[in-house]
């Protein structure tokens, strides 16, 4: 529960000065005791995103909650939980630099809504956009989503595989259309400086990975979860990646040597790949 209201403070959703729901209506709503509630409160209060937490009345967001932590101070989050605040923060800079490994940019699309909106409003006014995405080739076997009946050996397996391919590439493709369209509006409506760029990736990426800026580095292994899905008319059990709910573990530059070293590692990783292994890639079916 904390995690999630945490991510309505740091998205905007729960704006500065407002109040929050009763805390028997945060009871109803995530199914929990009161006494879940109480704590959840608790730790956002000690966060310092949260003021005015008493038995007596809703709690209130704080007027500045400050921008989330970073380095060995920032506590492991859900990906959009804590991608979304960061990257609101990397674009209060002149130019800004995203470089994103993942499998379908779900969770960066999701995240940068929020400094998107705070643009239009006039709160945030970068001079230069620069974003390059890796991605899975379209001509490649995913490791996952994959069928179940694939894993048991069942004949079933190889048409399932075709569909999930194609379920996910539309995904991919169309999450991909929209962050390139709505990241290239800001040139028409604000003379902002903005270059997109995705490549394809011979593999499926285990991991997600956010570099943002040059000094931040933000990582989540993909869980692999049981699911179903109804694809063409038909119910399809599936071993799906959990992305924007795995958890998030960020590493700043200048936080200490451990820190500083793997924000390094991870721009020469992401480079190398982007420069060697990885192909041209065109969003269309």
């Amino acid at each position: 529960m904390a995690d999630a209201l945490r991510s309505r403070i740091r998205t905007g959703e729960l704006r500065p000065g407002q109040r929050m729901p009763t805390q028997a209506r945060l009871a109803e709503e995530f199914g929990v005791e009161r006494g879940a509630v109480r704590e959840a409160l608790r730790i956002l209060h000690t966060e310092r995103l949260l003021t005015n937490v008493s038995k007596g009345s809703p709690a209130t967001v704080a007027l500045d909650p400050g921008p989330a932590p970073t380095g060995p101070a920032a506590p492991p989050l859900p990906t959009i939980g804590g991608l979304a605040p960061r990257i609101a923060v990397a674009f209060a800079a002149p130019r800004v630099t995203i470089d994103a490994l993942c499998l379908t940019s779900v969770s960066l699309t999701l995240a940068i809504g929020e400094p998107l909106r705070q643009v239009h409003a006039g709160r945030l006014n970068p001079a230069r956009i620069d974003v390059r995405v890796l991605l899975p080739s379209r001509d490649i076997d995913l490791a996952f989503p994959a069928p179940v009946a694939l894993a048991d050996g069942s004949p079933a397996g190889a048409s399932a595989t075709g569909r999930l391919q194609r379920r996910w590439l539309t995904h991919r493709n169309a999450q991909g259309q929209v962050l390139r369209h709505n990241l290239l509006a800001l040139r028409g409506t604000h003379g902002i400086d903005v270059h997109v760029s995705f490549r394809a990736l011979p593999f499926t990426p285990p991991v997600q990975l956010y570099l943002l800026n040059g000094t931040e580095a933000l990582f989540a292994y993909y869980t692999l979860k049981r699911s179903e899905a109804e694809i063409d008319h038909e119910q399809v059990e599936m071993y799906d990646a959990e992305g924007v709910r795995s958890t998030l573990f960020a590493f700043e530059r200048g936080a200490g040597l451990r820190d500083s070293t793997f924000v390094e590692q991870s721009h020469l990783w992401f480079d190398a790949l982007w420069e060697t292994i990885s192909s041209e890639l065109v969003l269309t079916d």
